[in-house]
């Protein structure tokens, strides 16, 4: 294969992994998409007990910014609409407050 197939090949892959298209899924995201696709359930059960039982902190925090931010996209940034300082004064505080919560979690409060 010719460089300029591969890089064509690549840029084919990873299309789906695009800031808008994962914006866009995770928009489309809701509870019951994740209830009725068994494997991101699947995964999310399975990372979830590994973070509980090994008590690994930072296992624990990665969900919580994970379903933190899924959540700040679904309900702050609009839908199909042009993004204005007003949308995104909400998402840029909800992403200040998860900061802070992580801050203060790894490196503020010892065991």
């Amino acid at each position: 294969m010719e460089k300029q197939e591969i890089i064509v090949k690549a840029t084919e892959v990873l299309a789906p992994f695009e800031t808008e298209n994962v914006v866009k899924f995770v928009k489309e995201l809701s509870f019951t998409t994740v209830m009725g696709n068994p494997w991101m359930l699947g995964i999310l059960v399975i990372v979830f007990f590994f973070a509980v039982i090994r008590r690994s902190k930072f296992v624990l925090l990665f969900l919580f910014t994970l379903l933190t931010l899924m959540a700040l996209v679904h309900y702050t940034l609009p839908a199909g609409r042009e993004l204005t300082v007003g949308a995104l004064l909400p998402f840029a505080g909800g992403c200040l407050g998860v900061g802070a919560v992580l801050i203060y979690f790894i490196f503020i409060k010892t065991e």
